[in-house]
């Protein structure tokens, strides 16, 4: 795909400068958490972000910048570099997939440089046919106290009776389409006063 934008340079008097240039980067990074401190710490210095896409953009060899606002265009075309492939924009637990646009303008010696990023999202199109190739299909849960999980015996014993059940539309989504499904409440033994859905987000590695 094809990315545009403009460089918005905003002076209240002629500034010169030696060069403007667009940096286009992205990197693919394995990170530490709180919850993580101690799991990773044997091996995650010696791994570096991995590059996915980096090249270089010269918006203006030098010159003079008139006072006011003055838009610089650019393009470029969202490829990455050889034998590496693009991945969504991921900032998650453990990995953090980061595309920047990093414009850098150089002035004289009496002069400070001018640097200044922006994070771009990278969204990958699935085929027509993804969710054919690995099978997606919907998926039926049932839910009572004998299901749950993490609850010691006793505690259950006081969890009055029910049985939940119902189907997730999707067991794979697009974060552009709704998520959808049914609940149905096959029996409860006390007075419902409310229901609430928890989408919860599990990484694992």
């Amino acid at each position: 795909d094809k990315v545009t934008g403009a460089v918005v340079v905003q002076t209240p008097s002629k500034m010169s400068h030696n060069g403007i240039k667009v940096t286009v980067e992205g990197s693919a990074a394995l990170q530490l958490s709180a919850r993580s401190i101690g799991l990773f710490e044997a091996f995650y210095s010696s791994l570096k972000p991995a590059e996915i896409m980096k090249y270089e953009i010269e918006l203006s060899p030098g010159g003079n910048i008139p006072a006011g606002t003055t838009q610089i265009p650019f393009e470029f075309i969202l490829r990455p570099l050889p034998d590496k492939q693009l991945f969504e924009t991921y900032h998650g637990v453990y990995v953090n997939v980061q595309y920047l646009i990093t414009v850098d303008m150089t002035r004289g010696m009496m002069a400070k440089n001018v640097k200044k990023s922006k994070e771009f999202m990278v969204e990958i199109e699935a085929e027509a046919d993804f969710k054919k190739q690995i099978g997606d299909q919907p998926f039926a849960f049932k839910v009572s106290p004998d299901s749950l999980q993490n609850v010691k015996e006793v505690s259950k014993k006081k969890i009055p009776d029910f049985l939940f059940e119902g189907n997730l539309a999707h067991t794979v989504c697009s974060v552009n389409q709704p998520f959808s499904g049914e609940l149905t409440i096959t029996r409860c033994a006390v007075d419902i006063k409310s229901i609430e859905l928890q989408l919860v987000r599990v990484e694992s590695c």
